[in-house]
């Protein structure tokens, strides 16, 4: 079973680029953020066509997450689980494909420390949290992924001394991470590369960075212990941040046995 997660940065923009891609690697779900689709403007037709189901939380212009399945596709809750607050934004999606749980999600940015987005950021890491202790059961297949907006630890980050200060280092936000990781979730491409270092997710559009190597890994595959021990491969495929008119993030690729 090949599950995916790539923040597309605008379905609309790169739809053709999505679709040569499916057609490539083949995965079995595919979670997709940054769609900044409504649900009535989201090409289901199109995916269809290639053999997934689909299930999209959209908002138009803004967010937007989708989960593409050719392993079945059931259960879907939209937004966080009933008795959460509900999020204003379409960040976060769930459903059952293959019969592992899957949630995307597209973790708020947080803009910067002193930034109330920045309090919504650690409100929503809390959030999701709760929406896990009521939808699933760690004991079981569980992967929860997504665009966090979180570098891990500093092997994630180009550069650590630049970012001192900033969102996607900060402890609060590291900390709710752990939150997640000690409910019962392990970082998949860390837990079977555990000294890789320089191995990014994102690159910032802006000065070469994709080029020049300054990227943050923030695109994470989460599992619980019985995913995990179905890992076979794990990779972040830079192919697809080439080209022209790219998203500024980069496809994880997870495969479980």
């Amino acid at each position: 079973m090949r599950v995916v997660t790539w923040n597309v940065n605008s379905l609309r923009a790169r739809l053709e680029r999505v679709e040569e891609w499916l057609r490539e690697v083949q995965p079995d779900v595919l979670c997709m953020q940054e769609t900044k689709l409504a649900d009535d403007a989201f090409p289901a037709l199109t995916f269809e066509a290639l053999g997934y189901e689909c299930a999209h939380h959209g908002q138009g212009q803004w967010n937007g997450v989708a989960i593409l399945s050719k392993v079945g596709l059931s259960d879907v809750v939209a937004n966080f689980a009933p008795g959460i607050e509900p999020d204003p934004d379409a960040r976060v999606i769930t459903a059952t494909c293959g019969g592992v749980r899957v949630t995307c999600c597209y973790v708020p940015n947080g803009r910067s420390l002193d930034d109330d987005h920045y309090v919504y950021k650690l409100s929503w890491l809390d959030r999701l949290h709760a929406h896990l202790l009521a939808d699933t059961d760690p004991g079981a297949d569980v992967i929860v992924t997504g665009d966090f907006n979180i570098a891990p630890d500093d092997r994630d980050v180009y550069d650590p001394a630049k970012l001192v200060g900033a969102t996607h280092v900060s402890e609060p936000e590291r900390e709710r991470l752990q939150t997640l990781l000690d409910w019962g979730l392990v970082d998949l491409f860390r837990h079977q590369y555990p000294d890789a270092a320089s191995v990014y997710s994102w690159w910032d559009y802006r000065a070469g960075d994709f080029h020049q190597g300054r990227g943050l890994r923030i695109d994470l595959v989460l599992g619980s212990r019985s995913v995990t021990d179905r890992l076979e491969w794990s990779t972040v495929d830079r192919n697809a941040r080439k080209g022209q008119s790219p998203s500024d993030h980069a496809p994880v690729i997870v495969d479980l046995a």
